[in-house]
This record gives C-alpha cells, structure tokens and sequence, in this order.
C-alpha cells in the first residue's frame, strides 16, 4: 500500500509578504505617520511592495502599516484607497531607504479578478490583478 500527503494550497496558505493589509476605516480616518517619501511601489503577486526613503539612524526600529478605508468606489474595475503608516521613532538626520510587502488578498472583492488600488501620497494608482 502506498501512501502520500499531498499539500493543498487552500487549506494552509502562508504568506511571503512581510505584513497583513488592514482594513480599519477609523485607523485610516486618524492615521497620522512620520515624514517619508515613496521611491517605488510594485504588486508581485498578491503583495503590494513599498520602498520608501525616510531620515533616521538606520531604520531597523520603524513600523509599518497599510490600512484601507473599508470603502470600495463602484466603478469597473472596483477601487480601494490606502494610506502607508511610517512610526519613526530615530532621531537622526541621515535617509535610508527600505523595501516592505503588504498581503493585498484582504482587498480582494468576490466576483472581481482586478481592483484599482488608490494609495495617499503615490502620484498615481495601482492594478491589482488576482
């Protein structure tokens, strides 16, 4: 008799990106973030991958937080809005410039195969398809 474990994607899935995507309408409401500019953005696969350029004394202690504002534009495609959290705690005076991922499957919208994802302080939106 010969037996074998298959692994199933849908019953354990782990994510390869760094962090979960939040959808918190009054964190993004209230969201306030420490000084940072965007220096590329890209969605490779279902993460969303952010480089950033801050000041500080390295980076090592900054967090991170994408949160959507629960809202979805009817349009076609489907839009959602996000702003990036940045705690920046360093005190010092040189940039640095870091690469996070976001899980982007929490924004998926049933029946949908693309949403357009508006996030604040990017000069233009993203595509998103899944």
């Amino acid at each position: 008799m010969n037996t074998q474990c298959e692994d199933d994607k849908d019953d354990f899935f782990i994510s390869e990106c760094d962090f979960e995507t939040i959808i918190n309408k009054s964190k993004y409401d209230n969201l306030e973030t420490a000084n940072f500019e965007f220096v590329k953005t890209e969605i490779i696969d279902d993460c969303l991958h952010i480089e950033i350029s801050a000041s500080g004394c390295n980076g090592d202690s900054w967090e991170f937080y994408l949160f959507d504002s629960s809202a979805i534009a009817e349009s076609s495609p489907e839009q959602r809005y996000l702003k990036l959290q940045l705690i920046n705690n360093e005190a010092c005076l040189a940039v640095f410039k870091k690469t996070v991922s976001f899980d982007l499957t929490p924004l998926q919208i049933n029946g949908s195969k693309e949403i357009i994802l508006n996030l604040e302080g990017l000069e233009s939106s993203l595509n998103y398809k899944y």
